[in-house]
């Protein structure tokens, strides 16, 4: 398990949201069976890019994206303690077909809220908010799960990072599918079940996983081969939680996009790429921090 080299100060639980919210601050989760949200510990972390100014025109709506192989249900967790909470919720279908596309998806919907949005992306996701956001004028906070950030030219498919399970040989990772009107060269990819169940999902039970893998949603390549035209993350606050155990997009190469971001960082102990599915409560106070911070 990778630790924060600075780890310092036990946080009691209750502090949890104030100091979520401090500029320049790691918070280190121990883990949690139970559901709750862990403890945490914090560390001095990079500065962050500048705090979000509290904002009118009442409390922040919440705009989930989903990443690829996956679809709108690998929020309900969040999206049922949040609204618990107060907040309203919306959950948006992410295309998966191209980067420039699904973020218009993404930004049609946002520009359609009146008052300010909190955006939040999981995997292939945070690089669609990274353009989606640019493209709006309400989006007042950017929060990160286990997620790609790229800058200005980059594309999703090369933050993976040196040692993510997907850097293997395409024929063993991904079953490629063509599919109606696809750009030239492009196909569908589904992730291999041994793939699906041993590195995306590996801290799920293997049954819940298998469901997962036989109900994925296909992504195409266009999708991770399209370079952002944005970094949104340059001008609006962002939080950043990353799981020590995500194979697919590593540690590292998060901690890379986060510190480059200027975000507020968030390590979670284990977990996987699909922490957002079997820690929700962990993953939803991020997103109250962000929330919290800008309204």
């Amino acid at each position: 398990m990778k630790e924060t080299a600075t780890l310092r100060l036990l946080i009691p639980l209750a502090l949890l949201a104030s100091a979520a919210t401090v500029a320049g601050t790691t918070l280190t989760f121990t883990g949690s069976t139970d559901g709750r949200a862990p403890a945490a510990v914090s560390s001095p972390s990079a500065p962050s890019a500048g705090a979000a100014a509290p904002t009118s025109g009442g409390r922040p709506v919440v705009v989930l994206v989903h990443g690829a192989w996956a679809d709108t249900s690998s929020w309900s967790g969040e999206v049922r303690i949040l609204r618990r909470a107060g907040y309203t919720v919306r959950a948006i279908g992410n295309p998966l077909e191209n980067l420039t596309t699904d973020s218009r998806t993404v930004a049609d919907l946002v520009r359609s809220i009146p008052g300010p949005v909190v955006l939040v992306g999981h995997s292939y996701g945070g690089s669609v908010i990274t353009n989606a956001a640019a493209e709006t004028g309400n989006v007042k906070a950017l929060v990160y799960v286990d997620a790609a950030a790229p800058a200005v030219g980059e594309t999703n498919g090369s933050l993976s990072g040196a040692k993510s399970a997907l850097r293997g040989p395409a024929n063993t990772l991904f079953d490629s599918v063509p599919y109606a009107n696809a750009p030239a060269g492009a196909s569908n990819l589904y992730l291999k079940q041994p793939v699906f169940v041993r590195q995306f999902a590996n801290d799920l039970p293997v049954q819940q996983a298998t469901d997962l893998w036989a109900s994925q949603r296909a992504a195409s390549t266009a999708a991770f081969d399209t370079p952002s035209k944005y970094a949104a993350w340059k001008t609006i606050p962002s939080w950043y939680f990353i799981s020590s155990g995500d194979r697919i997009i590593t540690p590292e190469s998060q901690e890379m996009m986060a510190h480059r971001a200027g975000s507020k960082i968030t390590v979670f102990p284990g977990g996987s790429h699909l922490t957002l599915i079997s820690h929700p409560a962990a993953v939803a106070k991020i997103i109250e921090s962000a929330l919290r911070a800008v309204g």
